[in-house]
């Protein structure tokens, strides 16, 4: 069988992803997980000064990694992947400062998917690298280790991105904007080609078939026949208004609608976008 370039190539196993449906890796926070941090998000910030709390998860045996604005716990993981995975978090948390704002880099990379799976009270988790809780980033070891290295760049970015924003924040902010963003910031410095990221889409587009409208949850759903073409569509809706309108236009759509953030009705919104896609992808 053979595997579409575009996301599926630059990540390199990512997209299995909503095969764990709300759990997928870069799907919305999990809902109603236990929280796993002893005194809740906002202490995060202070576990990067004394990761004390989150030792507890493995008792002689976690080992703590450092970096420079990031904190990585792993167990039963070589010390030089904590350290590679630490510098990764910093960079990620430098873009999205630039983008959003600061969001505490806390991740966890547990020995197994299993143990993954526990720590983020989630189901299945086949295919996923890594999942976004509301403070902390729990990666998945077998996905992981299957991306390239701009792919790992790419998804500790997207999903610290999810932890910054709150992700779909109770259902306030369409899915299309919470995946978008996410993977606007987790592509915007990884160099990249548009066609490339979004080579599935831009083979539809160049057959001059152009999407409708705005992918819903139920493009994102599961086993959705174009699961890869929904998250291109929404990362290139997020890019279209960062480029025409700045990216601080792109964070204040995150509280508002196209109307109040662009001064387009969600008519013109969706005309505009489909153009771009045209113009970007032939």
């Amino acid at each position: 069988m053979s595997v579409p370039k575009g996301r599926r190539a630059v990540l390199a196993g990512m997209l299995a992803l909503m095969s764990a449906g709300p759990f997928a890796g870069t799907g919305p926070l999990l809902a109603g997980a236990a929280p796993l941090l002893p005194h809740g998000p906002y202490d995060a910030r202070r576990l990067l000064r004394d990761p004390g709390d989150l030792r507890d998860l493995w008792p002689g045996a976690a080992v703590t990694v450092t970096g420079e604005h990031s904190l990585v716990i792993g167990h039963g993981v070589p010390d030089a992947v904590l350290r590679d995975l630490a510098a990764r978090a910093d960079r990620a948390r430098a873009t999205i400062a630039e983008i959003w704002g600061p969001v505490p880099a806390v991740i966890l990379f547990p020995a197994d998917d299993a143990e993954a799976a526990t720590l983020a009270g989630a189901g299945s988790t086949r295919g996923l690298a890594a999942m976004a809780t509301a403070d902390r980033v729990i990666v998945l070891p077998s996905g992981y280790a299957r991306l390239t290295e701009t792919g790992r760049d790419v998804v500790i970015t997207h999903e610290l991105a999810h932890v910054a924003t709150g992700a779909t924040r109770g259902g306030r902010v369409p899915m299309w904007l919470s995946e978008g963003f996410a993977d606007y910031v987790g592509y915007r410095d990884a160099g990249i080609a548009v066609r490339t990221a979004a080579a599935e889409l831009a083979a539809e587009v160049r057959a001059g078939v152009l999407p409708e409208r705005l992918p819903g949850p139920a493009d994102f759903a599961p086993g959705a026949p174009r699961l890869a073409q929904a998250y291109e569509e929404a990362w290139l809706a997020c890019r279209f208004v960062a480029e025409r309108f700045g990216e601080k236009a792109l964070v204040r759509l995150y509280g508002s609608d196209v109307g109040s953030a662009l001064g387009l009705s969600p008519a013109e919104f969706t005309a505009s976008w489909r153009d771009y896609l045209g113009k970007e992808l032939t």
